[in-house]
């Protein structure tokens, strides 16, 4: 059983499968059809809702996400908001009364889910005013396909909602949100799914039912069930984990809880490492940053993922708990083959530590896909670096999309230790990434475009480093 607000009414659901995901249990359940199904698969946006949590300052905090693909048991204490619920009668909310004005509202297919995504950028906007330029709006918007090609005027109502009148659901000002998380089960014996919020009993479960698959943001897990029609008989819900939510600081980095989610943790990167927080806007959409975890990202263990290769140069090291203890290694350890990781049978992932940047660390990270927006990768390359008395240390080069796993370039690696970043030195860098990698053929590009872009990868870095050096020498004349 679960219990929850809907548009500030009380649910009570019981006897909800374990893998019934939030769009099944508008649709089926409680026969709110105004939110849609598109691809199933948290590309599209037409099942976007927003979800609202009690934050620190005691005021309910709301974000989108794909209901298609977020399990309907996380709803457990938080509000749920879709399309039926933003009107006060007649009277429109600001985000459709701008939608109508600036003839944005298209089939009615997609515009529910665009008008969700909207919804959450409007409470952002009364909460704390951030300005709607370009960026802001591609960021909200960039999980939302419209099918009619309708972007422009639903840019333009995005612009246009303050400047309607203040008109809030009736839920608006009492949401009425029990926070208590200490209700939310600790068995599986009757549901299928449990949500423990400690580690102790997260390892009580996983002792009781170490079959039992782990959840946190979804977004690959929950693909089983919409795309392969997989049933889940047990899961573990690990999202409300306290000390799996949490990011510590240390003198030498941060442990990253392994169910911090990509919008929690973009502020830091933003601070220490532009670089990986600029890749992170390319990670999925809103919608998927919102939901999916780092720790999700790693243990997944494909060979595609965003986040590994950049962990990888930045010499990244996990934490696991599991049966016999807690143990710490590093994460080029971690891989051992397609989809295949050390953990032993009932181990997790704790934590990810990301060490704190070294003085003159220099890092770059290239995503290669199809679109630039909400896609995989076919490459990623991350590429960290110090340069002193012109020459290239520390060097650390790692790719995803060019093996069965994502690892680091050794070969290509030793080359360029202790050189300089000339022509000659990066010809035989291209030379030995031949041998470091056997790139796969598959739908996302064949091995010899892999090859040819992950050399290329390798002359950006090139041009990268001696553009930097150009213009050293040129502040450094200019100084002078």
């Amino acid at each position: 059983m679960i219990e929850f607000y809907l548009n500030g009414e009380p649910q009570r659901c019981v006897s909800l499968a374990p893998d019934t995901s939030i769009l099944e249990l508008l649709r089926n359940d409680l026969q709110r059809t105004g939110t849609k199904e598109g691809c199933a698969s948290g590309d599209c946006g037409a099942c976007t809702v927003a979800i609202g949590e009690p934050g620190q300052d005691g005021r309910l905090h709301y974000y989108s996400t794909n209901a298609c693909i977020t399990p309907a048991h996380q709803l457990q204490g938080r509000h749920l908001v879709t399309v039926e619920g933003l009107a006060r009668g007649d009277a429109l909310h600001p985000v459709q009364a701008a939608m109508v004005e600036c003839h944005a509202s298209q089939c009615g297919f997609c515009t529910p889910g665009i008008v969700m995504s909207l919804f959450t950028l409007h409470e952002r906007q009364r909460q704390s005013p951030i300005a709607l330029d370009d960026a802001c709006l591609e960021a909200t918007l960039g999980g939302n396909l419209c099918r009619c090609t309708g972007y422009r005027p639903i840019q333009k109502a995005a612009r246009h909602m303050a400047n309607q009148p203040d008109v809030r659901p009736p839920w608006a000002d009492d949401p009425k949100l029990d926070n208590d998380t200490a209700a939310l089960g600790n068995t599986l014996e009757a549901t299928g799914y449990a949500i423990p919020n400690t580690l102790a009993t997260l390892h009580a479960l996983r002792r009781q039912y170490p079959t039992a698959r782990l959840v946190a943001g979804a977004t690959d897990l929950w693909l089983e069930a919409t795309q392969r029609l997989e049933a889940f008989e047990n899961l573990i819900d690990i999202s409300r984990v306290a000390e799996l939510q949490a990011i510590d600081e240390t003198p030498d980095g941060w442990w990253i809880g392994a169910s911090v989610t990509y919008a929690r943790l973009e502020p830091l990167l933003d601070e220490v490492y532009p670089a990986f927080a600029r890749l992170l806007r390319r990670l999925g959409s809103s919608q998927i940053r919102n939901r999916g975890t780092l720790g999700g990202n790693i243990a997944n263990a494909s060979p595609i993922g965003d986040t590994p290769p950049i962990l990888l140069a930045l010499d990244a090291h996990l934490a696991l708990e599991g049966p016999n203890g807690a143990r710490k290694m590093p994460l080029d350890a971690f891989f051992l083959d397609y989809k295949r990781t050390a953990l032993e049978p009932g181990e997790f992932i704790r934590a990810i530590f990301l060490p704190r940047p070294e003085r003159d660390q220099h890092l770059e990270v290239w995503k290669l896909s199809k679109r630039r927006e909400d896609d995989i990768s076919a490459v990623l390359g991350a590429f960290a670096w110090r340069e002193e008395n012109g020459c290239l240390h520390d060097v650390h080069l790692a790719f995803g999309g060019m093996d069965a796993t994502p690892r680091r370039a050794q070969a290509t690696e030793a080359v360029l230790e202790g050189h300089s970043a000339d022509m000659a030195t990066f010809e035989a860098a291209r030379q030995a990434l031949e041998r470091d990698f056997q790139p796969l053929d598959d739908v996302r590009g064949s091995a010899a475009y892999r090859r040819l872009a992950a050399a290329n990868l390798l002359e950006r870095l090139r041009l990268t480093i001696d553009h930097d050096a150009a213009q050293e020498v040129c502040l450094d004349a200019y100084a002078h």
